[in-house]
C-alpha cells in the first residue's frame, strides 16, 4: 500500500496526499476530467471529448492510469498514464511516434515503458505531489522491469515561441543525448531568430524530468492542438539521478 504524504498548502492546511491505481471507467473518467480542466485553461488546447469536459483519445483504453488524491477533498490531483511496448505493439505504435519519427526505438536494449498526459492540478503543483506520483511511477517500473522511460514533455507556445526557444537553447546545451535514441519532429518549430541571452523558466513537469536524470532526444515538435512544443525525454532507469532514486527504489 502506497503511504500517506502529509503536505501543507498555502494557507498552511495539512494535506494528506495518496497515489493511487485508476482502475476502471469511473476513476478513468476523473482522470480525464482533470486533464480537461488543465489542458483547456492552461494551452486552450483543442481536446477530443470537450463537449463532456473531459480530454480523451483512442489510446486510453490501451494505457494503465495511475494518479494522486487528496484524502481530505477526495479530488483527485494529479494523473498520468503508461503506455508499455506490448500495448503499443498491439496498437502499431506509441503515442510519441504520431509526432517524433524515433529512429534506434526498435534497437533499444530491455522494455520500453511510455509517459503521458501527466497533469497536476495548479493548486497541488510542488514537490510533494510529484513525489508522490513518482513514487507509484517508480512501483510500476519496478513490476514491469522496464529499462527505459519515454514521452513528452510540453513548453507553452502561445507567446509564439519565444519560451520554447529560449529553453531549447539550455537543454541543448546540458541535456541533449541521441547516443540511445534520435527523435526526429513531423511538425519541427518555426524558425524563429532569438537573442541568446533570453532566458525563460522551464515548465515544471519538464524540470521534474531532468533532475530525475532524464535527457532530450533532439529538437521539438509544434502541436497545434495543443498549442505547445513537444520535447521528447528518455530516462535510462541505471541512468537515474542518485538525488531522485529514493522515489525509484527497486529501479536502481
Amino acid at each position: 500500500m502506497t503511504q500517506i504524504a502529509r503536505t501543507r498548502d498555502s494557507n498552511t492546511q495539512e494535506r494528506r496526499l495518496q497515489a493511487e491505481r485508476l482502475i476502471g471507467l469511473g476513476a478513468l473518467r476523473e482522470a480525464q476530467a482533470l486533464r480537461f480542466s488543465v489542458f483547456s485553461a492552461e494551452f486552450d488546447a483543442k481536446l477530443k471529448g470537450a463537449e463532456l469536459g473531459l480530454d480523451m483519445d483512442d489510446y486510453d483504453s490501451h494505457c494503465a492510469h495511475i494518479g494522486v488524491r487528496d484524502l481530505n477533498s477526495g479530488r483527485l490531483v494529479a494523473t498520468t498514464r503508461l503506455l508499455d511496448h506490448h500495448a503499443a505493439r498491439s496498437l502499431g505504435r506509441f503515442y510519441s511516434e504520431e509526432e517524433f519519427s524515433l529512429h534506434g526505438l526498435a534497437h533499444l536494449q530491455g522494455p520500453v515503458l511510455e509517459i503521458g498526459r501527466t497533469c497536476v492540478d495548479p493548486a497541488y503543483r510542488n514537490g510533494g505531489t510529484i513525489a508522490v506520483l513518482w513514487g507509484e511511477l517508480a512501483e510500476v517500473l519496478n513490476e514491469g522491469g522496464y529499462s527505459y522511460l519515454m514521452g513528452c514533455a510540453s513548453i507553452s507556445m502561445q507567446d509564439g515561441g519565444i519560451q520554447a526557444q529560449a529553453i531549447m537553447q539550455r537543454l541543448r546545451e546540458r541535456y541533449l543525448c541521441t547516443e540511445h535514441l534520435r527523435a526526429e519532429p513531423k511538425t519541427p518549430l518555426p524558425a524563429l531568430d532569438l537573442p541568446g541571452n533570453v532566458i525563460a523558466e522551464m515548465p515544471p513537469l519538464l524540470k521534474a524530468y531532468m533532475r530525475l536524470g532524464a535527457k532530450i532526444c533532439g529538437e521539438p515538435c509544434w502541436d497545434p492542438d495543443f498549442q505547445v512544443a513537444d520535447v521528447f525525454i528518455l530516462l535510462k532507469r541505471d541512468e537515474l539521478c542518485p538525488r531522485y532514486a529514493r522515489h525509484f527504489k527497486a529501479a536502481v
